[in-house]
């Protein structure tokens, strides 16, 4: 499948960087320390603020602490985060100012995963700190369109999650899914799904634009 948009608009954990094993420490530790399952939390946190996955576990006068507790937990646990396989090579591929990443994670974890990963952080990078509703609201892909000067209907949208293909479509987006965290049969909003990056061949459009071919894809 091709895609031709004016800026591509990627999401960060299981898109750009595999860090579902420091995710997963991360929940299992702070779910060990306030009494709760694991295991639960994590069949809906992917995808979504903290905050929003904190909210609907913990009092409301005691969210804003859980939450920093939670970030510091995450923040400093980067065993084995890597760049998925094609992540770079996109990045590299695409100029500054054509791309963006949204993210439901806070600054605070981000950016040492991307470091961890050897990803360099866009210009643009939209996380879970600029925005008053996560995904599957469409407000930080909106926000990116408009920092990079596009229409957020001539963007491309990479998630592995079905709340940012969600977030992507809501924008008005075109929306490229990726298997790295969920299984086809939960992507099928996705205009395309490929395995990871590498089915994926990135190409300025004559300085103007990017235009993104897919080896492998299904909608």
């Amino acid at each position: 499948m091709r895609f031709e948009c004016d800026a591509v608009l990627f999401d960060i954990d299981g898109t750009l960087v595999d860090s579902t094993a420091a995710v997963e420490r991360t929940w299992h530790t702070w779910a060990d320390n306030h009494g709760f399952d694991p295991h639960v939390i994590l069949e809906t946190s992917h995808g979504r603020r903290s905050i929003d996955v904190v909210t609907e576990l913990i009092p409301g006068e005691h969210v804003q602490a859980a939450v920093e507790e939670l970030i510091t937990i995450g923040e400093t646990d980067l065993d084995g985060v890597i760049a998925l396989p094609g992540a770079s090579e996109a990045i590299a591929a695409v100029r500054d100012q054509r791309w963006a990443a949204v993210t439901s994670g806070e600054a605070r974890i981000m950016l040492p995963r991307l470091e961890a990963a050897g990803l360099t952080p866009p210009e643009v990078m939209i996380t879970a700190d600029d925005v008053t509703r996560g995904k599957p609201d469409p407000e930080g892909y909106a926000m990116a369109a408009r920092r990079l000067g596009v229409d957020p209907r001539r963007c491309l949208v990479v998630e592995d999650a079905p709340a940012g293909i969600a977030a992507g479509l809501a924008a008005g987006a075109q929306v490229l899914a990726v298997t790295t965290t969920h299984e086809t049969d939960e992507l099928t909003r996705a205009h395309a799904v490929v395995p990871d990056l590498s089915a994926c061949d990135f190409s300025s459009a004559g300085g103007q634009g990017v235009v993104v071919v897919t080896s492998t894809s299904s909608s």
